[in-house]
């Protein structure tokens, strides 16, 4: 339901456990018990149950990204410093890589203007600064400017 958010939690730096489908409620709210997590949802029967759970909750109410981003950093601080060190797709702190490492690895056009890359250990992904990363850049001042 929130997959985009989460996507964007990771960007900002922020530990972000996203469930699979496979996950009951009952499995999320001990999970997010455990593990001291914020559970954050647009499910109120998954939020009251957790509430009686005595976990901390944040109950969005709306489809929005930007308002829903907006919501979550009001609640929630971040560490401009953990930017874009996270894998968007699992999670997993990325590695700084040398560039002779991914020469066979991204496109050559990256390969030849680029010269920092990061890596994925779980997801086998690399990360590079192109204009992509411009471009979250500008979304996340734009973020931090609008909290």
């Amino acid at each position: 339901m929130l997959g985009s958010l989460a996507k964007w939690l990771r960007i900002l730096g922020i530990d972000t456990f996203y469930p699979d489908g496979t996950m009951i409620d009952e499995d999320i709210i001990g999970l997010a018990k455990r593990e001291h997590r914020l559970l954050i949802s647009r499910d109120k029967a998954l939020i009251a149950r957790a509430k009686k759970e005595k976990v901390n909750t944040l109950e969005l109410q709306v489809t929005d990204l930007a308002e829903q981003l907006k919501q979550t950093l009001n609640t929630i601080s971040i560490d401009t410093g953990l930017m874009l060190t996270r894998c968007t797709v699992c999670n997993t702190l990325l590695e700084s890589v040398d560039k002779n490492t991914v020469k066979n690895q991204v496109p050559p056009k990256v390969f030849e203007t680029k010269d920092t890359f990061w890596y994925c250990t779980v997801c086998n992904k690399y990360y590079w600064m192109g204009t992509h990363y411009d471009n979250m850049i500008q979304k996340i001042n734009e973020l931090i400017q609008r909290k």
